[in-house]
């Protein structure tokens, strides 16, 4: 069995040089994988990513994810390639139909066919295939490639995803597919019977992708102050993600009123809209000793990665340590 790995997730938020610090901080304490996330108006993950690159020689880095609607392929796949010759071929690609882009007038119409058709011409291009490609969302013209040679011509692919068919593309043409938003165990088995329906169809293995849980992260000795700064970090996120989790019912007056909560700037009782029980499901969150926990419980329902997400503690350096020294000890991962 392959040793499950441990990953951090940034947010693109951090000033220039903080990146670096903190990759060399992770890769000190033995983490296998870096992302930076790739959420609106923050800033694109190509910027922390290159630096985080130099900075490293062992850890793996990739978005978590380049969004097809608002970056055209071709441009994802030139951002990727230029990640894989940084980073020395340690670089991941990583796909999703993304989330929020109403904001800036970005209609997502047929996400699947989109996110696939992308997949295919990022890796023609990297391939140096100019045969064209002429699909239903994206057009390549016949002759057209790269001007440059890729440090490889196939990089892993991350597909982020949820729904049925989404997760089904990634059991047909991924090497791994990332839930993010959770850290509910009983969403692994459901994951995997998803992807099960891809692999069936494209005729892999069924363990030919591997499944990546993620969430927002904050550990601290005092478990009330993380378990609060959890609750209002995970607000934002768990409008959307709570709704797509089958195994968890969340009222829709407590879905409407976290909407309210996160568009009023937070000037609501959090507390009382996201008690403990739910919290657990969508964010790791309280001492070092609670958050092993709740990973062990991931890795025993057969994840094949845990991502620590932001903001980690009571400062990015300080979780990151804890969960570096305190956590990564207390984990059965073989």
């Amino acid at each position: 069995m392959t040793r499950v790995q441990i990953g951090l997730g940034l947010q693109g938020d951090k000033t220039a040089g903080e990146y670096a610090r903190l990759a060399v901080l992770a890769e000190s304490y033995g983490f296998d994988v870096l992302c930076v996330f790739g959420d609106l108006m923050f800033q694109p993950p190509i910027f922390p990513l290159l630096e985080m690159a130099r900075a490293t020689e062992r850890v793996r880095l990739g978005a978590a994810c380049w969004n097809p609607y608002s970056q055209h392929p071709y441009e994802i796949a030139g951002q990727v390639a230029a990640l894989d010759l940084a980073s020395d071929g340690r670089a991941y690609l990583g796909l999703a139909r993304g989330a929020w882009l109403d904001a800036v007038g970005i209609r997502r119409t047929r996400p699947v066919t989109v996110v696939d058709e992308a997949i295919t011409v990022i890796r023609m291009l990297l391939a140096g295939d100019d045969g064209g490609f002429a699909g239903e969302m994206f057009q390549v013209a016949p002759g057209t490639r790269l001007s440059y040679t890729p440090r490889r011509p196939t990089v892993p692919l991350l597909l982020g995803a949820w729904g049925p068919r989404m997760v089904a593309l990634a059991g047909r043409v991924a090497d791994e597919l990332k839930v993010g938003g959770t850290a509910n165990p009983d969403m692994v088995p459901v994951a995997r019977d998803r992807l099960a329906v891809g692999t069936t169809e494209a005729g892999r293995p069924l363990d030919a992708v591997d499944v990546v849980v993620g969430a927002v992260t904050v550990v601290d000795e005092d478990a009330g102050f993380a378990r609060a700064l959890a609750r209002r970090e995970v607000a934002m996120y768990l409008g959307v993600v709570a709704e797509l989790d089958p195994t968890v019912e969340v009222p829709a007056d407590v879905l409407a009123e976290l909407k309210q909560y996160v568009s009023s700037g937070g000037h609501h009782e959090i507390d009382a809209l996201i008690p403990d029980d739910l919290l657990d499901r969508f964010a790791f969150s309280g001492t070092p000793e609670q958050v092993a926990q709740q990973a062990q419980r991931l890795i025993d329902a057969g994840v094949s990665r845990v991502e620590f997400g932001t903001p980690h503690g009571r400062t990015a350096a300080r979780g990151i340590e804890l969960l570096g020294t305190r956590v990564l000890p207390l984990l059965s991962r073989d």
